[in-house]
């Protein structure tokens, strides 16, 4: 196939699938906001029917006594709960398949996933697998695979970063093939969703910032593609102004409940652009060295992004000027603006003590990587400039340094 007729399949592709996504049910969750905010949640369970949950989150958070409050809560509004505490931090189908057998075998009949993404994408796939018991994890990769939605739904981020609580993704690792793929469907998205700031305040420093920088990597690459629309874009242009002033902040005061408030809204808004207008490349090769080494994905998107972008060139500066307007930053014309932007990400990054390269990646890996990336990026992300092997394997090299 000649690169303008594989160009052109793919751009077909990604308007079909936009106008298809009219008929999706966009619909925000359910908000419950501020400090103190997820002490209320067990109230929203019950007004909702609900007696049994499965909670779904990790043995850090467990270790940290971060979900007492829910505990105690739970336990005065009389809702019977059991916990999965074994997501990973790339969770696998195994994680998933524990936690849908103890949902069963309690009769369970919600879910309140507690945590970051790794949580989040566990507790979303275990209710899909609840009410599609004939569905393998393996057959809902891709695209609109999930015929039935999942039971009632709750999300309490505890991480300004995967957006999860507004999404139509989960990401799953396979632990026998090392492959990291995402399951797209709007019936994953939470109906209800908890942002209370005071989860966020014993953030350590490094994933504050490399949650911060996911958020950013939302932001940007739904606004820089070509399926945004007017709600997409405005929720990236916000999205991209709250983490450039409050992203640092939250970094070196991390008991600062206004800029950690900010960083939850900020990550809010970039799930709100992203699950719509999608995300591109540096999503679709950080996925594949989550796959391939075990690499956080706040920290992979952190550092391919700016090489990612500078790949796009051109293709990008208009939208990339546009977000330098917004955060301030300025410039005799749109590419010096974008190359300003770009610059300013590589300095938050340099501060925030997140590297400029990730040397682990091997010569011999780089075929499997750029393979399992673009099988990912085409033709379902609408990036501005289209990617082929030597493209991708030449920013693999660059971000190896």
């Amino acid at each position: 196939m000649s690169n303008f007729a594989r160009d052109a399949y793919y751009r077909t592709y990604q308007k079909v699938y936009m106008v298809a996504e009219c008929f999706f049910d966009w619909s925000e969750p359910e908000l419950l906001k501020g400090p103190g905010a997820v002490k209320e949640l067990p109230a929203l369970v019950k007004s909702k029917g609900i007696s049994s949950v499965l909670v779904v989150t990790d043995k850090g958070l467990m270790g940290l006594n971060l979900l007492q409050g829910l505990f105690d809560n739970l336990d005065a509004q009389g809702i019977k709960y059991v916990v999965y505490d074994g997501v990973q931090p790339n969770p696998s189908i195994e994680n998933i398949e524990e936690a849908r057998r103890l949902y069963l075998k309690n009769a369970c009949e919600g879910i309140i996933a507690f945590g970051g993404g790794s949580p989040m994408d566990c507790a979303k796939a275990a209710g899909a697998r609840v009410t599609n018991p004939n569905t393998t994890v393996s057959q809902m990769r891709g695209q609109l695979k999930i015929r039935h939605k999942l039971p009632p739904f709750f999300a309490v981020p505890t991480t300004a970063g995967t957006g999860s609580e507004t999404t139509l993704a989960a990401v799953v690792t396979n632990m026998q093939t090392h492959e990291k793929y995402a399951i797209n469907d709007p019936k994953l998205r939470p109906k209800f969703a908890v942002l209370d700031p005071e989860l966020t305040t014993g953030l350590p420093q490094k994933i504050t910032s490399t949650t911060g920088m996911d958020a950013l990597t939302h932001a940007v690459e739904a606004y820089i593609g070509l399926s945004g629309v007017k709600s997409t874009n405005d929720f990236a242009e916000k999205a991209t102004k709250l983490i450039f002033d409050n992203l640092e902040t939250a970094y070196n005061d991390g008991k600062n409940l206004e800029a950690r408030e900010n960083m939850l809204i900020a990550s809010y808004y970039a799930g709100m652009a992203f699950t719509r207008a999608y995300v591109g490349y540096v999503h679709a090769i950080a996925h594949n060295l989550g796959g391939m080494y075990g690499t956080p994905h706040g920290l992979a998107n952190a550092v391919i992004l700016p090489y990612v972008l500078e790949y796009f060139g051109e293709t990008a500066h208009a939208k990339l000027a546009k977000l330098a307007d917004i955060v301030g930053i300025t410039g005799a014309n749109d590419a010096e603006k974008a190359t300003k932007f770009i610059e300013e990400i590589k300095r938050m990054n340099k501060d925030m003590n997140i590297p400029e390269h990730f040397d682990f990646i091997k010569d011999e890996d780089i075929p499997t990587i750029v393979e399992r990336a673009l099988k990912e990026g085409n033709p379902l992300y609408p990036v501005p400039k289209i990617m082929d092997k030597a493209d991708c394997e030449a920013v693999i090299r660059k971000i190896r340094g």
